[in-house]
């Protein structure tokens, strides 16, 4: 498994991409590692390859993880690109249980997701009129 994130504080924006099995702790030591970087009120994009992530049942427990951190401050937009039916199905299941005032929105295709990023942080609002991509820089962690 692994988990990578980088977070870019002068665009304030989170990227993460998990590939393979990911457990309910490399998930919530990302969250910790956003929290303690002060980027949980960055957009975040979160992609989501073939993955075999979590059962429905950690996905909910995640969920309660994500509403507990909501109560420390305010939570930037996720933006969840899964690749597969089955990641697709799992990011439902996430972003369901993940209720937090924040926008949420699951795609396909990677483009259309920093489209949308791009709207909600410049714009204020989850429409679909970007035309750029944004850039990530600075830290890169790695769970194995």
């Amino acid at each position: 498994m692994t988990l990578n994130w980088m977070i870019s504080h002068p665009r304030q924006l989170v990227l993460a991409a998990a590939k393979g099995h990911v457990s309910p702790k490399d998930i919530e030591n990302y969250f910790h590692g956003v929290y303690l970087e002060g980027g949980l009120s960055y957009a975040k994009m979160f992609l989501v390859g073939s993955a075999s992530m979590l059962s429905d049942e950690n996905f909910k427990a995640l969920g309660g993880i994500i509403q507990r951190y909501a109560l420390t401050g305010k939570i930037g937009p996720v933006a969840i690109v899964a690749e597969s039916d089955e990641a697709f199905r799992q990011a439902q299941v996430f972003a369901s249980a993940a209720s937090a005032e924040r926008p949420v929105k699951i795609f396909r295709q990677q483009q259309e997701a920093a489209r949308w990023l791009i709207n909600v942080i410049e714009v204020g609002g989850p429409t679909d009129d970007a035309h750029s991509e944004p850039g990530v820089s600075r830290e890169k962690r790695q769970y194995d």
